[in-house]
């Protein structure tokens, strides 16, 4: 059991330095290519904006669970997974806790499901309050633009 904690700690700090890295990276991208905007020029662009960083969130999960997904396929005594392709679906269902159960691990691995699911959980709420953040910010210029326009 002390090995599954140990991976389990290792797969969320690789996860979670992923998230912290990307999540910046976007953070900076969006000042240098938003924060210059006049705001009419902003107003056109705030659909992008938001699908370009839902693109982006998703992706990182996408990562994250594959992180997870090549532990599973790579660790010795799970046999559930013939393909990587299968690990990755594993992997995902579990990450978002949807959790289907058509797949299951019945190796002494299996706690390392609850460790992914978890951490999936934190990781999409970290997603999902980042989201809100550029509704928000989104909101305050459209606000702006609209105060100026009718003054």
């Amino acid at each position: 059991m002390l090995i599954n904690i140990i991976i389990g700690l290792i797969l969320i700090t690789a996860t979670v330095i992923i998230q912290a890295y990307g999540t910046s990276f976007l953070l900076n991208h969006i000042e240098h290519k938003y924060l210059s905007l006049s705001e009419i020029a902003f107003g056109r662009k705030s659909v992008r904006l938001l699908i370009m960083t839902s693109f982006f969130l998703l992706l990182l999960h996408f990562i994250q669970s594959g992180v997870w997904a090549f532990t599973f396929y790579l660790l010795p005594g799970i046999t559930e997974f013939e393909t990587l392709e299968k690990a990755m679906y594993f992997s995902l269902v579990t990450f978002s806790t949807l959790g289907y159960g058509d797949i299951t691990i019945s190796s002494n691995y299996r706690i390392l499901t609850g460790f992914e699911a978890i951490n999936g959980i934190l990781l999409i709420g970290w997603s999902t309050a980042f989201m809100f953040s550029v509704v928000q910010y989104i909101w305050k210029r459209e606000f702006k633009t609209k105060e100026k326009q009718d003054n």
